[in-house]
Parts: C-alpha cells; sequence; structure tokens
C-alpha cells in the first residue's frame, strides 16, 4: 500500500513527483551513523520500510514497539528530463522529531517539529542523473519537553497513551519550479464586508513580473485581476458577494461555507514574466466567518451549536498516518452520519489531506498542537516554534473554527499557581491571535483556563448506570454558569488563580468515554458497558444531561473511535459501529 495523493491540495502545482514508497532503513541505536558518515553515497542500509508509515506501524512492514531514537532513511530517485534548468524544491508533510536532510551525500538542510510540514530547495546538491536522498531523525523517546500528544514515553501504551511515531509519518515529494515563484498565499474572508482579501508572496520582485487572479464559483468567473508586481508581497481585496444579498445567506442558496451547505470558490493563481507563465497555483476558499459573542459561538453570524467529537486520528495498522486519502473521508462521513458537524482533532496536527476533505465535506476542525509532559525553557520554544509553523501552513482551511494551545493543564501541570506557566499560556493565546485574528483561541481545554475565548470545560463524573447520585451530581454540575463556574472536574478549578470568567460561551469539551467492546471488555473507558442496549443507554443519559443544561452553546463527545487500549470510540479502531449509526444521530441530534 502507498499513499500517493497529491499531498498539499490547498496550493497545487501541476508537476510533482510522490517519494513515497519502499526505501533503505535502519536503526542507529549507538548514534554512530553520523560520525561514520552513513549519509555518504558508498554506505548501504540493510532493511526496508514503507515511507510514510513510521517503523512501530504493521504497514511500514516493520512494526517494531521497541526505542529506537536515531533512524535513517535512504531512496534512490531521478528527476524528470523537462525538469532541468528548474529549481527543485523537496518536500517533508511531517518527521518526527528531529531530522537531517542529505541529498547525494551533502546535507541540504534541517527540520526540528514533529507535526509540521517543510521544504528545501535542493537544486545545488543534484547531479541532475540518479539521486540520492538520506533523511536522518532523531526521535527522543523519552524526552518530555518535546510536543508528543498521545505518543506515551514508555515503551508499551497504556490508559489513554498510545504508541510512540517516529520519523517520517506524512508524504514526501518533489516539485519544480522556475527561479521566481508563488511562495506563499494566504486568504482572508471579510465576511461583512461580502469580500477576500489576498496576500501573495513571491520569491523575488523582477521587473516584467505580473499576477493574474482569478476567482470562480461553480465554474463561473466572479473575478479576474492582472498585478504588477512591485514587492514580494502583494495584497489585494475582491467583492465577493457584489452586493447581491442571497450570496451572502448561510442556507443553501447562497455562496457561504457551512458544515451544511460547506460552498467553496476556486482560485487560480499565474505568475507571469515577460508575459510569459513562471508559476501557476490552484487553491481554493470559503466564505464564513468565526467569532464569539455575548456568550455564544456564531457562524456567519448566526448562533451556532458546535457537535463535535473527540478525534484521535490513529489507524490500527498505521498509526498516525491514514492507510489511505480514502480513510479521511471515510472518517468525516462516518462523522457526519452519526449526528456530528466537527471535531476536535485532539492532541495532533493533521495531515492536509484531512483538511482539505473537511473543507469539501463540511466539517468543522479544532486544531490542537500536541502537548508536552513536563515544562522549561525548551518545551516552551518548542511548543511555540511548531505553533507558528501550524498557522502558517493551515490558515487558509475554512473548516478549522478554533486553535487549542493547551489541553488539561499538560506541560503545565504548576498553572493553577504558577506564574511562570500562566504565562506560558497567556503567551500562546496572544501569539495566536497575533498570527490570526480571525478564529477563536482556546489557550488550556479542560480546566484551569488563563485568558480564552471559549470556557472549554471536561467532566467525566457521569458515573455508571446504577451510580444515580454521581449522575444527579454531573447534571448539577453542567445546569448553569454558577454551577460550571464552581465545579472541579478531576479537582481542577474551572479557570485558574487570579483568573475568572468574562462572559465567553461555555462548551462541554470532553465527556461520556462510555467503553464497549464485547470482544475487550476488559478494555479501558471512562465508564463500561456490557451489552449493545446499555451502550446505547449510557449514551442517551449522558446526553441528556447536556440538554437539561441552560448554558451549554456546544459539545465534543469522547471519542470517535477505539484506540489501542482504549475501548470507549463510537466506532471500533477498525471504523465498525457499535451500534446502528441512526441510533447515534438522533441521540446526538435530539
Amino acid at each position: 500500500m502507498h499513499r500517493n495523493e497529491y499531498p498539499r491540495p490547498d496550493f497545487v502545482r501541476e508537476h510533482w513527483a510522490c517519494l513515497n514508497g519502499i526505501w533503505d532503513f535502519e536503526f542507529d541505536d549507538n548514534n554512530i551513523g553520523m560520525s561514520s558518515k552513513w549519509y555518504k553515497k558508498d554506505h548501504k542500509l540493510t532493511e526496508k520500510i514503507n515511507v510514510p508509515f513510521v517503523f512501530q506501524s504493521k504497514l511500514s512492514n516493520i512494526n517494531i514497539n521497541d526505542f529506537h531514537d536515531f533512524i535513517w532513511y535512504k531512496r534512490e530517485f531521478t528527476i524528470d528530463d523537462s525538469w532541468k534548468n528548474k529549481d527543485i524544491l523537496l518536500h517533508f508533510g511531517a518527521v518526527d522529531y528531529r531530522c537531517h536532510v542529505f541529498i547525494n551525500g551533502e546535507l541540504a538542510g534541517s527540520h526540528e517539529g514533529g507535526h509540521t510540514s517543510f521544504y528545501l530547495n535542493i537544486t545545488n546538491y543534484l547531479t541532475w542523473n540518479k539521486e540520492e536522498i538520506t533523511v536522518y531523525v532523531e526521535d527522543p523517546s523519552d524526552d518530555e519537553t518535546i510536543p508528543r500528544g498521545k505518543q506515551y514515553w514508555l515503551e508499551n501504551p497504556e490508559s489513554i497513551w498510545y504508541k510512540r511515531s517516529s520519523g517520517i509519518w506524512q508524504s514526501v515529494w518533489i516539485e519544480p519550479v522556475n527561479k521566481n515563484y508563488i511562495t506563499d498565499f494566504r486568504c482572508t474572508p471579510l465576511f461583512d464586508q461580502g469580500s477576500v482579501e489576498f496576500n501573495i508572496k513571491t520569491k523575488s520582485a523582477k521587473k516584467n513580473t505580473k499576477i493574474m487572479i482569478q476567482i470562480s464559483f461553480r465554474d463561473t468567473l466572479i473575478a479576474e485581476d492582472i498585478i504588477t508586481v512591485n514587492n514580494i508581497e502583494t495584497k489585494r481585496i475582491y467583492d465577493i458577494f457584489q452586493k447581491k444579498i442571497f450570496r451572502g445567506c448561510t442556507h443553501g442558496s447562497g455562496w457561504t461555507w457551512t458544515p451544511e451547505n460547506p460552498n467553496l470558490f476556486d482560485v487560480t493563481l499565474t505568475l507571469l514574466t515577460n508575459d510569459k507563465v513562471s508559476d501557476k497555483i490552484e487553491s481554493y476558499f470559503g466564505m464564513r466567518k468565526i467569532h464569539t459573542e455575548n456568550g455564544k459561538v456564531y457562524l456567519n453570524n448566526r448562533p451556532y451549536y458546535q457537535r463535535l467529537v473527540l478525534d484521535q486520528g490513529y489507524w490500527p495498522d498505521s498509526l498516525m498516518t491514514a492507510p489511505s486519502d480514502e480513510d479521511f473521508k471515510k472518517d468525516i462521513i462516518l462523522a457526519k452520519q452519526m449526528g456530528f458537524n466537527g471535531c476536535r482533532k485532539h492532541q495532533k496536527i493533521e495531515d492536509r489531506r484531512f483538511l482539505y476533505w473537511a473543507d469539501k465535506l463540511g466539517y468543522l476542525v479544532w486544531s490542537e498542537m500536541p502537548s508536552t509532559i513536563s515544562y522549561d525553557s525548551n518545551s516552551v520554544s518548542r511548543i511555540t516554534n511548531e505553533w507558528i509553523e501550524s498557522v502558517d501552513r493551515d490558515y487558509n482551511h475554512p473548516c478549522i473554527v478554533t486553535w487549542v494551545a493547551l489541553n488539561e493543564s499538560w506541560g503545565v501541570s504548576e498553572i493553577n499557581y504558577n506564574k511562570m506557566q500562566q504565562s506560558h499560556s497567556l503567551s500562546l493565546y496572544y501569539m495566536l491571535h497575533s498570527l490570526d485574528n480571525t478564529r477563536p483561541v482556546i489557550a488550556n481545554d479542560g480546566w484551569e483556563a488563563t485568558k480564552t475565548d471559549i470556557c472549554a470545560v471536561h467532566n467525566y463524573q457521569h458515573g455508571t448506570k446504577d451510580e444515580k447520585e454521581k449522575y444527579e451530581k454531573f447534571i448539577k454540575d453542567l445546569s448553569t454558569k454558577e454551577d460550571i463556574l464552581d465545579s472541579v472536574p478531576a479537582g481542577r478549578n474551572i479557570y485558574a488563580d487570579e483568573f475568572e470568567y468574562t462572559g465567553e460561551p461555555v462548551m462541554l469539551t470532553e465527556f461520556g468515554g462510555i467503553g464497549y467492546d464485547k470482544i475487550r471488555p476488559d478494555g479501558w473507558g471512562y465508564t463500561v458497558a456490557s451489552s449493545e442496549a446499555e451502550f446505547i443507554h449510557d449514551l442517551e443519559r449522558v446526553f441528556d444531561a447536556l440538554r437539561k443544561s441552560k448554558v451549554l452553546t456546544g459539545f465534543c463527545y469522547t471519542q470517535f473511535t477505539d484506540v489501542e487500549q482504549e475501548i470507549n470510540g463510537l466506532l471500533t479502531y477498525e471504523r465498525e459501529p457499535k451500534c446502528d449509526l441512526e441510533i447515534i444521530k438522533n441521540i446526538v441530534e435530539k
């Protein structure tokens, strides 16, 4: 099985080549590879791996969960003859955690950060014959200061922690570009004005350079413009709704983006040098606005109730890498069939292909940075740098409606009273708003909030069907704003010391976690049902408690699928329903 779909669907060039597939591979447990120059062309690696699947997964063809903190990859490739006299860009979707990339034995570049994309211009290292790429990866298994999310720092997964994912885990590919090309495209819908702002960057601003911009909706040309490039950064605003009221409607006849009607505009950017095409990009955008006001979340200026599901983004044979592009699409369709209009991608910056399908199919996404486990200056810089790269990569996706900086005080365990950790939370909140002022930010999802745009509360204290007193307290804890703010789920305050509620929307962003698996009844769950009927009854019970609340403006149910030892999904790890999906849909949407 190979992943060979186009990896960057919001920034498409016609010519490219996929480098996924079988690579040479080697563990370097004594960390001698660099000093022994394993990156040289005459050094051969002895194993094989199927990229982009990590060695801990079955689809990698290795499937070993031991600690191997230093690993090497190699493969040969050739450049298409038609690409000569062009620059060649080498792209990595994600490599966990730190890597050095060599082309034909020479260091071409490095990257740190296990969840974000990067590229290198490798032109000067090419022979234009048979080329060799070598990737050296360091992934410290037990370093608690790197953003690791659900990847366990001990050898065997347990409780809510899963197998590690070391090395290349998203697609690798190359593409040719001319000496001057479009380096970045940022699109900001100005919903209230009915217009859209484009920010386009080019490699250089040479004489006689122009950009042609075409915007269309369902094959109807909306705008066409040719701009003379005077600087490497060009900004333009285009009228989209053109004073036609129906185009701004959120119902089916409008041109706006919602989960119910995910309308998208197509964009073509053509870079012209002396009236000849130097670069051409195909992209898209959605006209949508997300904001909070008067204790509610608004989508396109209308109150919108978010029915989210917690999605870990793991698969049994491939861990954090989807087996195929179709699996991303399938997950979204299954979630919508169960009545959810979005997900909180938990402790994972997801592949751009998932975000593409969420844009296309209409599915809200909360994007959440994987947490560190411990706090120090290294963890601060690492999580900050990955956030900057993540927002830069994913800014254009209309599906993303919230940034979640921290989760349940992970990596900031003393945030309730520690001023430095509170300052870290605040710095992430304000930094994310400095990078993107169009989306809400949650600085610490679950409890011990500092500054936040949504009061996001976690509460699993619903008990079993026989624990009526516990269930009644669960109902009371969600009943009113005062009850929620006074509650202490998991023994944690809703707001950290010296911080308080200031009128933001209140959402229950983790609850449920009902475990049910007739084959693995001893699996992990917050509570465990012994039969399908009991599973359905418990779902009804926890959702009934939500509906009794006078304050909740949305929710996120735990969770979409089982993962490894966890059996608290609505679906099994293999995406098989645990009961009729229509039953779940009726419970979720009631």
